[in-house]
C-alpha cells in the first residue's frame, strides 16, 4: 500500500511538534500526523494522530480527536481519544468525553456524558492519500 518513501513521509509527519502559542488566536481546523501543544485559543476542531496537549491558559472551542490527550486549560467541544485522555487539576471541560483510558486528576472539571473502553475509535485525516503525496514532494 505504501512505499518505503509514503512510510519514511508518513514517520516524519508523527514526530513533527506544533505549538499554537500563548496570546494567539487560530480560527480553523487543524489536522497533523504530529503531536501539538496548544497555549493559546483555537476556534475550531483538532484532529491529531498523535498527542495534544492543551495547556493551562488554552482554550479550545471545537471537537477535539487525538490518540492521547493532556488538558491542563479549557475546553467547550467533545473529547474523543483513542488511547488516554489525561485530565489535570486546571482543565475545565464543558462537552462529552469519549476515551479508551481516563485520568481525573483532584480538581478537574468536566460537564458532560463520558463513554469509556472505545477501543475501535479510528483517527482518520480527511486528505491522508492527499497529504502524503505533499511530505513525499516536499522531502
Amino acid at each position: 500500500m505504501f512505499n518505503n518513501n509514503d512510510k519514511q513521509a508518513t514517520a516524519e509527519a508523527m514526530n513533527s511538534n506544533n505549538i499554537i502559542g500563548k496570546g494567539t488566536t487560530f480560527t480553523g481546523n487543524i489536522e497533523t500526523y504530529g503531536n501539538i501543544r496548544i497555549e493559546g485559543k483555537v476556534v475550531g476542531d483538532i484532529i491529531s494522530k498523535s498527542k495534544v496537549a492543551v495547556g493551562p491558559s488554552a482554550v479550545i472551542e471545537g471537537k477535539l480527536l487525538a490518540q492521547i490527550a493532556e488538558i491542563e486549560g479549557e475546553i467547550k467541544g467533545k473529547l474523543e481519544v483513542t488511547d488516554h485522555l489525561i485530565l489535570k487539576p486546571t482543565s475545565k471541560i464543558e462537552g462529552d468525553i469519549i476515551a479508551n483510558k481516563l485520568t481525573v486528576e483532584s480538581g478537574a472539571r468536566f460537564d458532560g456524558q463520558c463513554k469509556m473502553g472505545e477501543k475501535n475509535l479510528k483517527i482518520e485525516l480527511k486528505n491522508d492519500s492527499q497529504e502524503v503525496k505533499k511530505l513525499r514532494s516536499a522531502v
